[in-house]
């Protein structure tokens, strides 16, 4: 079975564990263009969503999902958009019947660098030392959740 990992956001990232083994990861960019409505960048992560499933069951389907979990301390924007994207994810997990668990930022960067308020510079070296070779620091920090649920799951 597979475990999908997810950095929420407009620019997400994203890995997939098979075997305990990170073996897939990427960027994908959900920002709504000047043409589109508000709701386009859930509808095209919902699509996404469906197309790694859809992927996945060819060789074992789709175990679960994790994400990371943001605390925030004010409103902003970006806590609007995450928001979002936490409701779009949870209902399709629900709708598809796929087990789903958010981690603590903290907790994340202390098993990937042993400091959990380490800076994200830290965490994309942490996962170059890994083998990996992340494009962005958002796929840096969705194979540091892999390895994370390898750890602690």
């Amino acid at each position: 079975m597979n475990i999908l990992t997810l950095d929420l956001g407009q620019s997400m990232g994203w890995a997939i564990t098979k075997n305990r083994v990170v073996y897939l990861s990427g960027t994908e960019n959900f920002k709504p263009t000047r043409y589109e409505g508000g709701g386009m960048c859930f509808l095209r992560f919902r699509k996404f969503l469906n197309d790694v499933l859809i992927q996945l069951k060819s060789c074992g389907g789709l175990e679960a999902i994790y994400f990371e979990e943001v605390r925030f301390a004010m409103y902003t924007d970006a806590h609007e958009v995450w928001s979002g994207f936490l409701a779009t994810l949870t209902g399709w997990c629900e709708e598809n019947k796929i087990p789903y668990c958010g981690i603590p930022v903290g907790t994340i960067k202390k098993i990937a660098t042993g400091k959990g308020s380490a800076s994200k510079e830290k965490v994309i070296k942490a996962m170059e030392a890994k083998g990996h070779k992340p494009k962005t620091e958002d796929e840096a920090d969705a194979i540091a959740i892999a390895y994370t649920v390898l750890e602690i799951v």
